[in-house]
């Protein structure tokens, strides 16, 4: 036989082999699978032959299912132990299971009787609940990989939530992970606000991992990405501000601040993170015109509760890094809100706080004309003389903006009345320009120099003819 004829030989020989050995695996595997299906089948058969007593109704709410009672027994430790109590209590036909919802406890029992994990995203932390309830670790780790596959800011608390209360430490890690990468976000979904209402205590112990796990810089912020500055007038004024100076002496008595529903208002609707997301278009000279006030949070769907005690929300709040708690305390100025202004001083942030425009809380308050968060930032030692990145004073913005009280109130704390901005324009410049009458009288009473010119040689009341302001005109015209 020649070396070719043999080739061939074995090419036709090896495929037959190949199939014999493929046959023989087939058929083992065959005989396995019959088997275990009869063994199945038998089993099965067993339990349908035992009677009523083989059987249990479980209620839970308006459902009703049944189910073997040497499935539930065999699949789970816990319906073991509750069907082995019932029985002794002599009520063995009914197990009421009043924490788990119907369409959940369905879903559990399909898995009792297949093993088969369902895969129901929107379900899986229920599921994930149940199967913990139940003692159902393969399930409880399917369902806890789900949910970690869907981690969201809507969703990241609650996830947190159940992975502390259930100890899914893999879920707990890749929740705190998530929430510290999008903290701002999370605290204003309804979701944080509903678990800070209902589970207080969980929540705390969440902050606590939160400040205890070091960030993850490869991680985005997706909640807490700033956009520049936005264009500014050429007189520099706007909304925000900040320069940390020395602190001006109070203009009453200190008093030690006092927690308050703030706290809890704080961790629902964190204003800080409206303003994370960059200044609102800003007029030509830099002031700003509007009061800017924070969106709130939707309303949760549930009706709320009387907030557990204010400790755990302060606690909470000191848990937050610094920079999130000075973002918050320059929004709640801006909001004009005195009680989170004295609750985020009371649990560490910065009255001297900058944001992206080197304005502090102070700056925001004047411009906005909230002069009860003024005097108290005030008391707490905030600069009445600090210099935003135009070199606008918090008095700048009180006169650009007409608050004549807060104006009062500057002036009284030591103010600048003289001070120029980053083109020669002082508070006065300012007042008269937008046309304040009692802005600028105020300015005037408290010693503003009227005379006193810019960079382009104009004095205020240069200004107040240039853009026919007649009552401006007739009172820094008067000797």
């Amino acid at each position: 036989m020649s070396p070719r004829d043999a080739e061939s030989q074995h090419e036709e020989a090896g495929p037959s082999r190949k199939t014999e050995e493929e046959t023989k695996k087939e058929s083992l595997t065959v005989g396995l699978v019959q088997e275990a299906e009869e063994d199945t089948a038998v089993n099965l058969g067993a339990l349908l032959d035992a009677g009523d007593g083989a059987v249990v109704t479980l209620l839970a709410g308006d459902t009703r299912l049944v189910a073997h009672r040497a499935v539930l027994a065999a699949r789970s430790p816990v319906f073991a132990d509750m069907l082995r109590r019932v029985t002794v209590e002599g009520s063995s036909s009914q197990l009421v299971l009043s924490d788990t919802e119907g369409p959940v406890l369905r879903q559990v029992l399909a898995y009792l009787y297949t093993l088969q994990v369902p895969q129901l995203p929107s379900m899986a932390p229920k599921l994930l609940v149940a199967a913990d309830v139940y003692g159902l670790s393969v399930l409880k780790a399917h369902c806890e990989q789900q949910v970690v596959a869907q981690l969201s800011v809507e969703t990241a608390a609650a996830a947190g939530v159940i992975a502390i209360r259930h100890s899914a430490n893999r879920l707990k890690q890749a929740a705190v992970a998530f929430i510290k990468a999008h903290l701002l976000r999370v605290m204003a979904t309804q979701g944080w606000a509903e678990a800070v209402v209902n589970d207080p205590q969980t929540v705390v112990k969440l902050a606590h991992l939160i400040a205890e796990t070091p960030t993850d810089t490869s991680t985005p912020s997706a909640g807490e990405s700033r956009t520049g500055p936005s264009s500014q007038p050429h007189s520099g004024h706007s909304d925000d501000g900040r320069r940390p100076a020395t602190a001006v002496p109070s203009t009453s008595p200190q008093t030690t601040p006092q927690p308050d529903d703030a706290a809890v208002s704080l961790l629902r609707t964190p204003s800080a993170v409206e303003s994370s997301t960059g200044p609102s278009s800003q007029p030509h000279s830099g002031h700003s015109d509007d009061c800017w006030r924070p969106a709130t949070a939707a309303p949760p769907t549930s009706p709320q509760t009387t907030p557990q005690p204010d400790d755990v929300a302060i606690s909470l709040l000191r848990d937050l890094s610094g920079e999130e708690k000075d973002k918050m305390l320059i929004a709640a100025a801006k909001e004009g809100s005195v009680s989170k202004v004295r609750t985020l001083l009371t649990v560490g942030a910065d009255v001297e706080a900058m944001d992206e425009n080197q304005q502090n809380s102070l700056h925001c308050a004047a411009a906005r004309g909230h002069l009860e968060v003024a005097r108290r930032l005030l008391e707490d030692g905030a600069d009445v003389n600090a210099r935003d990145r135009w070199q606008n004073t918090p008095l700048h913005q009180a006169a650009w903006n007409g608050h004549a009280p807060v104006v009062w109130l500057l002036a009284a704390s030591s103010a600048d009345r003289n001070a120029r901005d980053h083109r020669g324009n002082t508070p006065l410049h300012d007042a008269a320009w937008r046309g304040h009458p009692d802005a600028a009288t105020a300015l005037l009473e408290a010693g503003a120099d009227r005379e006193v010119r810019n960079d382009n040689g104009k004095t205020p009341l240069d200004l107040a003819k240039r853009n026919n302001h007649q009552q401006l005109i007739d009172i820094l015209g008067s000797s």
